[in-house]
């Protein structure tokens, strides 16, 4: 036996901290029996991975086809940090009695790393890695996941202030008639927003066609770029629906004025700043769906996603009637720049940054005094491992699946009041 149990406790509540924090926390190993180590290393470890495989038939020396397959990996480290807890390299050896031995630990963050991100071909991982040095037997690893995030204040970025306005038209043609047009305009006041806000989307579909059309959808869609490096460079992008609203029918010959809104989970910031393996944008497109046997309209209106959201942009009323939500699995803006963590650094007094986590205890309280704090929620995007190629077959998992936690926003409720 021995080895009874390994608990990791962070000073963060959510085990979430800003780029350029400090983590603290202990290590709780608990013991049945007498354990004799050389020493307990902790590792922490900030990395990109990405990874893919692709088949296709070859025709080989002795001209027959057969299948090959290649595998491609990209990979960046950002930071790695590890140190002893107890004893040392060369330690002479150490007996650890049964019970709970506790250990405290610290590691700064570097204040430049991207957020963390878990995607189908790759993530982004900050993990802790405890590790009992044992003399003559294998060494007994127990690893973790928490999350970083790397602020983007939206404030910083004038465009994403502006309206945007998606024009839409076509007309249509019938043997030797020309139709009137079909024109869907679809606004929105702002293109930044923050996870747990809504969209407020206006469509204006004026149908002046002898067409009917029969649906239009709005796609709130997460955008993600892979990149690797070997055995040489490819790129793999994959298109995610994130949230799903559908507005319609609108006849021939027929105009209607449609207002909705679209709320956005717990997703990281776009763009995944200082990750060179993988990029990450968003957008809404938009696709208007017509009968009969001809062509669809659509187009994209670019979203981004940041961790502070607009002050100026006043929130839509806290209610309208909207149909249900279906939730289904760039350039160097200013506001991609890593900027003061909206929630304090660690206390003076050495308690870490567990307390407040408040965009107003941070140093734009002044800036932004009617920003509400963030809750921190998982995505729903987790991770399916977190075991990576160099931990062995005796590393054990500490908690549950892993899925980092971003900052989310409420300001209006997200339903009706209930009528008695």
């Amino acid at each position: 036996m021995g080895l009874k149990g390994c608990e990791v406790v962070l000073d963060n509540p959510w085990n979430t901290y800003y780029a350029g924090q400090t983590v603290n926390g202990q290590v709780n190993l608990t013991f049945d029996s007498a354990k004799k180590v050389r020493g307990i290393i902790i590792r922490f470890l900030g990395e990109a991975n990405t990874e893919w495989s692709d088949t296709r038939r070859v025709t080989n020396s002795e001209g027959r086809d057969e299948e090959e397959t290649v595998t491609y990996k990209g990979h960046e480290e950002y930071f790695q940090i590890q140190y002893y807890l107890l004893g040392g390299k060369n330690s002479s050896e150490i007996e650890l009695p049964s019970g709970t031995h506790t250990y405290p630990f610290t590691c700064a963050l570097p204040p430049t790393l991207p957020s963390s991100f878990e995607g189908e071909f790759g993530h982004v991982r900050f993990t802790i890695k405890v590790t009992l040095d044992r003399p003559w037997k294998f060494d007994q690893d127990m690893k973790m996941a928490f999350t970083v995030i790397a602020p983007v204040d939206l404030n910083l970025n004038p465009r994403v202030k502006e309206p945007f306005k998606l024009e839409l038209e076509k007309t249509f043609c019938c043997f030797c008639c020309r139709s009137g047009p079909l024109s869907v305009v679809t606004s929105i006041p702002v293109t930044g927003y923050v996870s747990g806000q809504v969209i407020p989307i206006t469509c204006e579909c004026d149908n002046a066609s002898n067409v009917g059309i029969t649906v239009v959808k709005f796609i709130l869609r997460k955008r993600v770029t892979f990149h690797t490096q070997q055995p040489r460079a490819e790129k793999k992008e994959s298109k995610i629906t994130i949230a799903e609203l559908a507005i319609g029918p609108v006849e021939a010959s027929e105009s209607r004025t449609f207002t909705q809104h679209l709320e956005i989970p717990p997703l990281p910031p776009t763009n995944l700043v200082n990750c060179g393996v993988i990029a990450l944008d968003y957008d809404l497109h938009v696709e208007c769906n017509v009968s009969g046997p001809h062509r669809n309209l659509s187009g994209n209106i670019p979203i981004t996603l940041g961790t502070i959201p607009l002050a100026s942009f006043k929130p839509p009323a806290p209610y309208t009637d909207v149909p249900a939500q279906v939730p289904t699995q760039a350039g160097e803006d200013p506001s991609m720049a890593p900027t003061q963590p909206v929630s304090p650094a660690s206390p003076p007094n050495g308690a870490g940054g567990a307390l407040g986590w408040n965009v107003a205890d941070s140093a734009g309280a002044q800036l932004y005094p009617n920003i509400p704090p963030p809750q921190f929620v998982e995505t729903q995007f987790r991770a399916p491992k977190i075991i990576g190629c160099d931990d062995s077959e005796h590393t054990k998992v500490i908690g549950d699946a892993f899925a980092p936690r971003y900052p989310t926003f409420q300001f209006n409720p997200s339903a009706p009041p209930m009528h008695n």
